[in-house]
């Protein structure tokens, strides 16, 4: 069982017994997910039960289905996974591909024809115009999470396994970049020679970068708090990144060469009462997209009810703006962890979930 800040940073696990008793209102709002837009799913009586006895307020009573997921270590519960593609400002989403299976973190390829996402330690290739997911070869790595990309040329995959690696957009056997683990990539610099990430050292998480060439990584954050989830503003001046060094999970943004000395040149961007994460600014740098979970949230669990906001993109001195809601849905991790933007900025693509529930 894993504690603290690596707990949390584990992608491919949920949550063990003692998450469950310590927050019952997980079970109860993952149960109450009583139907989908775009799968007309609905929660048996067992489910409706299950979360009409569980007002948030008293000890949870779980169903013989929820034994699974009190037994520590298990997997997260099984889900049917609608990838989507909406409009910057929310008003056209369309679901393009839906399956009774677990797929994550789409990235949008430089040339708009396919989304690449993750499922059952492997990569997949998913055509815009529709049809089924195409499976990537990636030689002898395997256990491949939701912390992937595609270089600004379109001709590499960064995959994260442990390490961070490098492979061609055609699949092959992959280069390992990072010497230290566990790194988990999250952006490529606009002029191709960089990746950022975070990785943990010393027990805490920071933001770092390394050539695509690999060698010595640079340390770009120090500050104790947890970041995650670093992406470049499409200029390559900012590294747009989440935290709690505020007290709570916020948006802030720092110079592509690093925060300074004690972090004094990180920027505190967004500051409400939201759980903010994995920000990525558009192509056209417009906007900033960003999840966000109910106030008091704990790291980036899946199956929670969450949103997309979006803002402009903040110009060289942050200033107040308008953050707006743009899409409710089912999910959290796994939604939209690394950049989904279509090359235009008109379009970005996540994933939203149902829980499948067994009699």
């Amino acid at each position: 069982m894993l504690s603290g800040a690596s707990r949390w940073k584990r992608r491919d696990r949920s949550y063990g017994s003692a998450d469950l008793r310590r927050d019952p209102k997980y079970a109860a709002v993952a149960l109450a997910n009583l139907a989908h837009p775009a799968a007309g799913w609905r929660a048996g009586p067992a489910a409706r039960r299950c979360a009409s006895e569980n007002p948030y307020n008293r000890p949870m009573r779980p169903a013989l289905f929820l034994v699974p997921l009190l037994v520590l270590g298990q997997p997260r519960p099984p889900v049917k996974s609608y990838v989507t593609i909406l409009s910057a400002d929310g008003r056209d989403q369309r679901v393009i591909y839906s399956a009774p299976k677990l797929f994550e973190a789409p990235n949008w390829s430089p040339d708009g024809t396919y989304l690449l996402l993750n499922s059952e330690g492997k990569l997949w290739k998913l055509p815009v115009a529709g049809g089924d997911p195409q499976p990537v070869p990636t030689g002898s790595v395997s256990g491949i999470n939701n912390d992937h990309g595609i270089s600004p040329d379109g001709r590499w995959f960064a995959i994260s396994a442990g390490h961070i690696y490098l492979l061609p957009s055609t699949g092959g056997e992959p280069r390992q970049i990072t010497s230290l683990r566990p790194s988990y990539y999250h952006g490529w610099s606009p002029d191709g020679r960089t990746l950022v990430y975070c990785g943990e050292r010393n027990k805490n998480f920071d933001i770092y970068a390394i050539s695509v060439e690999g060698g010595q990584e640079i340390r770009l954050t120090v500050h104790p708090a947890y970041d995650d989830g670093p992406d470049y503003s499409p200029d390559g001046h900012w590294i747009y990144f989440n935290s709690d060094r505020s007290g709570s999970w916020d948006i802030w943004r720092m110079p592509a060469t690093g925060a300074g000395e004690n972090d004094v040149r990180a920027e505190h961007i967004t500051h409400d009462e939201w759980e903010d994460w994995f920000p990525h600014p558009s192509p056209d740098g417009k906007w900033l997209v960003f999840l966000s979970y109910e106030k008091g949230t704990r790291g980036h669990p899946p199956n929670r009810n969450v949103v997309l906001r979006r803002m402009p993109l903040p110009g060289r001195s942050p200033r107040p703006a308008e953050i707006e809601v743009i899409a409710r849905l089912f999910g959290g991790q796994g939604t939209i962890n690394v950049n989904s933007w279509s090359p235009d900025g008109k379009y970005f693509a996540f994933v939203s979930y149902s829980l499948l529930v067994t009699e």
